[in-house]
C-alpha cells in the first residue's frame, strides 16, 4: 500500500518528518488557537454529499507531470482509460494543458469526456479540484489552498485549479484559510467524517490550528458535526496519508478499510490500528459501524513495480451507476476486493481496471477525479 511518492520539482525541501503532526496528541502538539482562520461563517449552511449520491459530472485532469520520465505515455493511457470508464456512465470534464488537446482526444475518441484546456502541474484531481458542496438551493467549491501537500512539490498552475474548475461549472467558490486536500476527508453525506490526523494537523499545512479549529470549519464549509480521526502517518508518502487510502464511507454507517499485511511496510502498524479505531466508533447518528476490510495484494505485474507502487483497493471511485476499481494482477486478491465491492455496492456495476502508471506514481482512481454533485 505504498503511495505518492516524494518529488522535489522547483520547491524548497520542506523535511516532512521535520513537519510531521504528533498523532498520538495533536491538541498537545498545536495548542488551541481560539478560531484560528476560519472562514467567514455568514449564516448560510452547506453539506458536502456522500460520493454515491448522484453526479452531475466527474472532473479529471489529464496533467501527468515530467517526473513520470518513460512512464508518462502509460500514465496517459491509464487516465484516459478511467476517463472513458467513468463516461459510460456520467459525463467527465477533463482539464488538459493547451498542448496536449490533440493527444487527449485521440487516447479518449468517442467517449463522452469534454476537453477543458487549463494550465497544470500533474493529475491528482482529488487534491487540486475543489470540494463540492450543496446548501442554500445552490451549489458551491470549496477551495482549500492546494500547497503541493506542504510544499513537497511544484504547484503554481494545480493551486489555481480548485478556482477553474468553480468557474466553469458555474457555481460559487467558498473561501477559506484551512490547508486540505479533497483525499484527506471521507464523508457519509450525514454529518460524519473520517480525516487523518498526519494530513490535515500537519504544521505543513496548517500551523497553528487544533482540532477543535478544524472541526469549526469544517462544520460550517462543508456541514460535519462528527470527525473520527484516524492517526495515519505523516513524512513517508507525498500526502502524508490520506484518508483515502485507509478507509472510504460505501454508505451511511458502513465504512471498507485497508489493510496491509506486509510486516515491512510502514502502513502495516497503521492499518491496524485504524481499524481498532473504526470497529469502535459510532457515526453522528450513535450506529456503530460496520467495518469491512480490503486486504491489499500481494504481488503486481512487475512492469510499473516501485517501491512507491500504491497497490490497494481502497482508492476507488463511485459514480453514477458504477463503482471504478483497480486491479493489480493478483488474481486473488482482485477477485476478492471485486466481490466484495459488488456484495456492498449491489446497484452498481464495479469495472476493474489496469491503472499500473498510475500506481507506480502513488495514486489510484479515487486520486485522479473529484466528483460534482447533481442540481
Amino acid at each position: 500500500m505504498q503511495r505518492r511518492k516524494f518529488i522535489q520539482s522547483g520547491v524548497t525541501a520542506v523535511g516532512g518528518f521535520l513537519l510531521a503532526a504528533n498523532s498520538g496528541s495533536p491538541q498537545s502538539f498545536f495548542g488551541s488557537s481560539g478560531g484560528r482562520g476560519q472562514a467567514d461563517h455568514d449564516g448560510r449552511t452547506w453539506s458536502m454529499p456522500e460520493e454515491g449520491d448522484r453526479h452531475s459530472r466527474t472532473w479529471m485532469a489529464f496533467g501527468a507531470a515530467a517526473h513520470y520520465g518513460d512512464v508518462l505515455p502509460e500514465a496517459q493511457r491509464n487516465l484516459a482509460a478511467i476517463a472513458r470508464a467513468i463516461a459510460r456512465f456520467e459525463p467527465v470534464s477533463m482539464l488538459v494543458r493547451p498542448d496536449e488537446i490533440d493527444l487527449a482526444r485521440g487516447l479518449i475518441a468517442g467517449a463522452n469526456v469534454e476537453l477543458v484546456p487549463a494550465a497544470l502541474d500533474d493529475l491528482w484531481m482529488r487534491d487540486t479540484g475543489p470540494v463540492f458542496v450543496k446548501g442554500n438551493g445552490a451549489r458551491a467549491g470549496v477551495d482549500f489552498n492546494f500547497n503541493g501537500w506542504g510544499n513537497k512539490q511544484e504547484h503554481r498552475r494545480d493551486a489555481e485549479v480548485a478556482q477553474v474548475v468553480t468557474g466553469r461549472a458555474g457555481v460559487e467558490t467558498l473561501r477559506t484559510e484551512l490547508v486540505l486536500e479533497g483525499g484527506g476527508i471521507e464523508v457519509d453525506g450525514q454529518g460524519t467524517a473520517i480525516i487523518t490526523e498526519s494530513c490535515v494537523l500537519n504544521n505543513n499545512r496548517n500551523p497553528g490550528w487544533s482540532k477543535k479549529d478544524v472541526e469549526a470549519e469544517l462544520e460550517y464549509l462543508l456541514g460535519l458535526k462528527k470527525i473520527i480521526w484516524l492517526p495515519g502517518i505523516a513524512g513517508q508518502d507525498i500526502t502524508d496519508g490520506h484518508t483515502d487510502f485507509y478507509a472510504r464511507f460505501a454508505r451511511p454507517g458502513v465504512v471498507v478499510a485497508g489493510l496491509d499485511t506486509d510486516p515491512t511496510s510502514y502502513d502495516h502498524d497503521v492499518t491496524r490500528r485504524h481499524l481498532e479505531i473504526l470497529k469502535g466508533a459510532t457515526d453522528l447518528q450513535g450506529r456503530a459501524l460496520q467495518v469491512e476490510v480490503l486486504t491489499a495484494p500481494t504481488r503486481v505485474r512487475p512492469e510499473f513495480k516501485s517501491k512507491d507502487f500504491a497497490a490497494g483497493y481502497i482508492n476507488f471511485y463511485v459514480c453514477n451507476g458504477a463503482v471504478i476499481a483497480p486491479e493489480f494482477g493478483d488474481p486473488e486478491a482482485d477477485s476478492a476486493a471485486r466481490s466484495t465491492l459488488e456484495r456492498l455496492f449491489p446497484d452498481r456495476q464495479v469495472v476493474q481496471l489496469n491503472i499500473d502508471a498510475i500506481a507506480w506514481a502513488g495514486g489510484g482512481i479515487h486520486c485522479t477525479t473529484q466528483q460534482e454533485p447533481a442540481q
